[in-house]
């Protein structure tokens, strides 16, 4: 994939007050519960009065980001829109699935099954758009906003598309959060950051613009990746996309054992570079790099990192490229590197 992707425009709804704040740095609330809910904004000024008492949460959410990239990018119509969600509508689907319990399935409602499918953000946005182009949804664990943009890249690669609406999204349930809580598994395995939700998106396009944050320069996934691994696949990964100095690392600790592979990391190759966390303010959900990725051009378009994600302190002189490394479980690994546009 030879062609340069661009990103024009990043928006994002997160347990922070992170959605159109340019001051977001200065407001950054650190929240030691085992849960946090998105921030959400006013909707009523954004998404029409009529259809909002039917949209759920997740629904909002992502059209609300959505547009407001497309507004920032200057685009009215997205030649595709890519979604990435690990978990889909779990609002919906626990409403149905309540539905059929109580109802000992009979005389349901079809509305919350509808609704409920992981590919609903993607049609509802394209229905508010009236959009007839390339739809595609990715469900695949805590990759799947991952998946989403590699897809992007291959179409822009391909000359198939030019702007394209690409996104993280993922929401809290109430019987998902009920359950893990009570059971407590992760949290006996250590996790000691919120879990949470949020919808990020972005426009990646093929054409840089006054707008321009960043180039994405690379994104590569794994499966799994042994501890003796771990240095060797970053090391190949930048050289492969010609990067030999990065300039900051953002790794999505959450202080669970498996964050062993990202000390592996910050006590060896980058040990001498500006490292930083996100899912400290982001909170833990199956699209959370989403909000990794956003922070990272925030980074680059701010030349700032905020003290409460600052893991090292390292002296830094300007933020042109920034890695961003993810995991779950030792498992479903990825790296993203973004270099400025500017």
């Amino acid at each position: 994939m030879n062609k340069i992707c661009y990103i024009n425009s990043a928006s994002s709804i997160s347990s922070q007050n992170t959605f159109r704040n340019e001051n977001f740095f200065k407001e950054i609330i650190i929240d030691n519960g085992k849960t946090t809910p998105a921030l959400e904004p006013n909707y009523n000024d954004i998404i029409n009065k009529i259809f909002i008492r039917r949209m759920s949460k997740i629904t909002k959410m992502g059209i609300a980001t959505a547009q407001s990239a497309l507004k920032k990018a200057n685009i009215i119509m997205p030649d595709a829109i890519i979604t990435g969600t690990g978990m889909g509508c779990l609002e919906n689907s626990e409403k149905f699935l309540k539905s059929i319990i109580e109802n000992k399935e009979e005389f349901l409602s079809p509305t919350a099954f509808i609704q409920s499918t992981h590919n609903t953000v993607g049609a509802q946005i394209a229905l508010n758009l009236k959009c007839k182009n390339y739809n595609m949804t990715f469900v695949h664990g805590s990759i799947s906003f991952e998946l989403a943009l590699i897809d992007s890249q291959l179409m822009l690669s391909e000359n198939q598309a030019n702007n394209i609406l690409v996104g993280g999204i993922d929401e809290l349930g109430k019987k998902i959060v009920d359950d893990t809580l009570k059971l407590e598994n992760d949290y006996k395995n250590g996790i000691n950051v919120p879990l949470s939700e949020g919808s990020h998106f972005f426009i990646v396009s093929s054409i840089k613009t006054s707008s321009s944050l960043a180039i994405l320069k690379g994104i590569e996934i794994y499966h799994k990746i042994s501890e003796n691994e771990i240095l060797n696949k970053i090391n190949l990964f930048l050289k492969k996309i010609n990067i030999s100095k990065v300039d900051a690392i953002i790794l999505g600790f959450n202080g669970d054992v498996w964050d062993k592979y990202y000390k592996i990391l910050t006590d060896n190759l980058f040990k001498n570079t500006p490292q930083v966390q996100y899912k400290n303010i982001s909170g833990e959900f199956s699209t959370s790099s989403s909000f990794g990725l956003w922070l990272g051009l925030e980074l680059i378009k701010k030349q700032n990192i905020p003290k409460e994600v600052y893991l090292n302190n390292i002296k830094y002189n300007k933020i042109n490229t920034v890695l961003l490394v993810n995991q779950f479980k030792g498992t479903q690994f990825s790296f993203i590197l973004i270099e400025s546009a500017l």
